[in-house]
């Protein structure tokens, strides 16, 4: 039995269905998960039995490992079949973008309970949405119905202090600097319960690109 069928066969063994595969990146695959974890290719020998110029040609697809050579990289790496044979996560290039935000030059966005200042707005295609907001409302009665979006939430207290209201929990009072992160699809609103209107930092995030 060739290498190549023997990968075919664990892909069956693992989906219990013959199927069409693509070729399998398996050094790279291989070698992204020591690297990962800071693994040596001694390390990785020493843990699954194989001798490192062994572990060497299957990183730089010299060879194909055989089923047996596969059955002690998952046992002696502490993984599963589809871990190892997932394909490599693409190397993305970091843009070194950057998109600064003075004092009081951020997007206004008053509405009647709140008023948000949108930061770093020029920057377009980001999957953070920083904004720093003004705390206007002060009964929850104020808000016709709760706020809510996709992703999720971090919030932090600059001044005063809220309350914060959330769809399947208690009211939650949060004074300066105190955060938290929650799950903004989750309907919520905040209302200031100092002296002065409360302002908080939020951050949200996004699976889509905004």
């Amino acid at each position: 039995m060739t290498a190549t069928t023997d990968q075919a066969a664990a892909l069956r063994i693992a989906s219990g269905r013959k199927a069409f595969v693509e070729p399998l990146r398996l050094g790279e695959r291989l070698k992204e998960i020591r690297l990962a974890n800071h693994w040596t290719l001694d390390d990785v020998s020493q843990r699954t039995g194989l001798a490192r110029s062994t572990l060497s040609k299957i990183e730089n697809d010299q060879i194909s490992p055989t089923f047996s050579a596969v059955q002690k990289l998952i046992t002696g790496l502490g993984i599963d079949l589809p871990q190892l044979l997932s394909p490599p996560k693409t190397q993305q290039r970091t843009l070194g973008r950057r998109d600064l935000t003075r004092v009081g030059e951020g997007q206004l966005h008053p509405t009647p309970t709140y008023e948000h200042e949108l930061l770093s707005w020029q920057l377009a295609q980001k999957r953070m949405i920083p904004f720093k907001t003004i705390v206007r409302a002060r009964h929850f009665e104020e808000f016709n119905e709760w706020v809510r979006h996709d992703g999720e939430e971090f919030l932090i207290v600059l001044d005063g202090e809220i309350l914060l209201y959330t769809e399947f929990y208690e009211p939650l009072r949060l004074e300066r600097g105190d955060s938290i992160y929650f799950d903004s699809d989750m309907g919520h609103a905040l209302i200031s319960v100092s002296d002065e209107d409360a302002v908080v930092l939020s951050v949200c995030t996004r699976g889509d690109v905004v």
